[in-house]
């Protein structure tokens, strides 16, 4: 099911940005099989970077693949990645430049193999540059990007929005996309072709508003004091009698009225919406007007109206909105609640993926596949070629 029935993707394990991409892909219907390292516990890293991830049985992350385990530094397990990427219409990998090609399956090895096939390439700097050989997490690839500086309050330090603008967003959604382009480019084409996606490019580009707005003399270079990013009172997160919060995001002045009519601010007499001189007082007023009810109070009052307000909904609260259970946004997979596959496909949907295999789960069904007998599996197991 998913309009991507019928592609074929090999997935090299490493963490974050990789699988997430797989996991889309995935999603979408692609037939994706993850290829672990020989004794590989929940999650492959493939960049320097330690096995931090979920443990398996709980990683949304790995979700809707199987998985075989192949040593890649013996000619055994190499020669199966090599057979099995004959098949494939693409094949992900998340090493530092130049591993893959060290290794044995670099993009011109494969491309001789199966012309048509997709390279994506996952890392932070890219292919190339001076920092392309060098470790670092996505702190460190959105601070290079621009994308971390105008996070965070004004008079304070830049704040990690998590890591979903560069391993998620700039990452493995950029690459996913790559790799879509590139299968389409291909139905004209005939031919594959290698899909460079950097973290510290995806950064920027998901930047690509606010340095728009900066051009044009409506952005401040300095964190904290512009419209979207807490500066305006009418843009915040508010604190609510209960220690919890609201999302306020009444930007237009048709929901500014709402908000204000909510608050029961109407007729207070309040400094003009983006009189920005006045903000310190409009700050001043709804923060005191939220510490009167609860979050959920407040989001009773907001109910049904444009006013823009939103209870600020922990992770283990989200999935029970009624919203979200209307529209199934989560969904459970082997016991875990996480996001259901997005986005819609109205023909062709998607199904509710399986959950995450162990590494090496399927690797004799799928060495069976290629042809190979009882025997010459236990043969490439007893070498240690497999797992």
């Amino acid at each position: 099911m998913g309009p991507l029935a019928g592609i074929r993707v090999i997935e090299i394990a490493s963490l974050a940005p990789g699988p997430f991409c797989c996991m889309v892909l995935a999603d979408l219907g692609a037939d994706v099989l993850r290829v672990d390292r020989v004794g590989a516990g929940a999650a492959g890293g493939a960049d320097g970077a330690g096995d931090a991830g979920p443990v398996a049985g709980f990683d949304p992350l790995g979700r809707g693949r199987r998985s075989v385990a192949l040593n890649l530094k013996d000619p055994e397990g190499l020669s199966l990645l090599l057979r099995l990427a004959e098949r494939a219409d693409v094949l992900i990998e998340g090493f530092r430049p130049g591993v893959a090609e060290r290794l044995g399956f670099g993009p011109e090895v494969v491309a001789k193999r199966n012309p048509r096939l997709v390279y994506g390439r996952m890392t932070g700097w890219g292919q190339d540059g001076p920092l392309a050989a060098t470790a670092g997490h996505d702190i460190d690839y959105i601070a290079v990007s621009g994308a971390l500086h105008p996070i965070g309050r004004s008079g304070q330090r830049p704040v990690p929005p998590l890591n979903l603008v560069g391993d998620f967003g700039g990452g493995g959604m950029l690459l996913a996309v790559g790799v879509l382009a590139a299968l389409v480019e291909r139905q004209a084409s005939g031919l594959g072709q290698v899909v460079d996606a950097a973290m510290v490019d995806g950064s920027a580009l998901l930047a690509s508003f606010i340095r728009g707005m900066y051009a044009a003399g409506l952005w401040q270079d300095e964190r904290g004091v512009n419209l979207l990013d807490g500066g305006a009172p009418f843009y915040d997160t508010y604190e609510t009698a209960d220690g919890r919060h609201v999302a306020v995001g009444a930007l237009e002045p048709q929901f500014y009225a709402a908000l204000l009519d909510g608050l029961g601010l109407a007729d207070a007499g309040l400094p003009a919406q983006y009189d920005r001189s006045g903000w310190p007082v409009l700050r001043e007023r709804f923060a005191a007007a939220f510490r009167q009810r609860s979050r959920d109070e407040w989001a009773e009052v907001f109910a049904g109206t444009d006013a823009c307000v939103a209870p600020v909904l922990s992770l283990g609260e989200a999935p029970g909105h009624p919203h979200n259970l209307a529209r199934g946004t989560f969904t459970e997979v082997g016991g875990v609640t996480q996001a259901a596959p997005a986005p819609r496909f109205w023909r062709t949907p998607a199904a509710i993926p399986p959950p995450a295999r162990p590494p090496g789960a399927d690797t004799d069904a799928v060495l069976a596949e290629l042809g190979h007998t009882a025997a010459e599996i236990a043969a490439l197991r007893e070498r240690k070629a497999v797992g």
